[in-house]
C-alpha cells in the first residue's frame, strides 16, 4: 500500500523527456523501424513454417521494444521510475543505503539485457547471416539503457562523450535502431524479390 502511495504522490510531472529536434527524430525513427519490423513479422507464405514461426517472433519483439522506447523517450519514465524510489527509500528509511540499491538495480538490468541477448543470439545462430545485423542494433540499445540506466545515478560519463562531433548516446541509440532498420528493409526487399522471380 505505501508503495501505490509514493507512485501516485510522487513529485514527478509528466512531460515531454527530450524536445529538441534530435529527440523528436529519434522518436519517427523508433517508430518507422517498429513499421518495418511488423511488415517482416508478417508471414510471406500462408503456411506457418518454423522460420515464419521463428520470423513473426523475432521482428514481432524487436518492433515491440523499438515502440516501447520510442514511447520511453518522450515520456521519460525512467525519471518517474528514479523519482519513485528516491520517494520509497525516504518513507521507508533506507534513503542512506540508496547506492547499493542503484548498483543492484543497474547490475540487475546488465543481467536482463545478457540474457535477452544469449537467447535471441541462440535464436538467431541458425539464420545468423539475416539477422546479424538487427541483433548488433539489439546489443547496441542494450549498451546504451544499461548507460542511461547508470547516468540516472550519477555513474554516467560515457553518454557525454564525443566523437567525431556527435555524442556517443546519439551513436549507440540512433545507430541501434539504423542497423536494425537496415536489416528489416533488406530481408523486406529479400521478400520482395523472391516473390517476383
Amino acid at each position: 500500500m505505501q508503495l501505490f502511495a509514493v507512485i501516485i504522490n510522487g513529485h514527478w510531472q509528466p512531460g515531454i523527456g527530450d524536445p529538441t529536434f534530435i529527440g523528436w527524430f529519434t522518436v519517427v525513427v523508433y517508430f518507422i523501424t517498429a513499421l518495418l519490423c511488423l511488415i517482416c513479422a508478417l508471414p510471406h507464405r500462408l503456411v506457418f513454417l518454423q522460420r515464419v514461426n521463428r520470423n513473426l517472433w523475432l521482428w514481432g519483439f524487436f518492433a515491440l521494444i523499438l515502440v516501447l522506447l520510442g514511447i520511453n523517450k518522450q515520456l521519460d519514465l525512467q525519471s518517474w521510475l528514479t523519482t519513485v524510489g528516491k520517494e520509497l527509500a525516504i518513507s521507508q528509511g533506507w534513503y542512506q543505503q540508496r547506492r547499493m540499491v542503484q548498483v543492484q538495480f543497474i547490475g540487475g538490468i546488465v543481467i536482463a539485457a545478457l540474457i535477452l541477448l544469449s537467447v535471441i543470439g541462440r535464436a538467431v545462430y541458425a539464420e545468423r547471416r539475416t539477422y546479424r545485423l538487427a541483433f548488433l542494433g539489439l546489443m547496441f540499445l542494450s549498451c546504451f539503457i544499461v548507460i542511461r540506466a547508470s547516468s540516472f545515478h550519477h555513474i554516467d560519463t560515457l553518454l557525454g562523450w564525443q566523437l567525431v562531433g556527435l555524442r556517443m548516446n546519439w551513436i549507440l541509440e540512433v545507430g541501434g535502431i539504423a542497423c536494425i532498420a537496415i536489416a528489416a528493409i533488406r530481408t523486406i526487399l529479400d521478400r520482395w524479390s523472391t516473390k517476383n522471380s
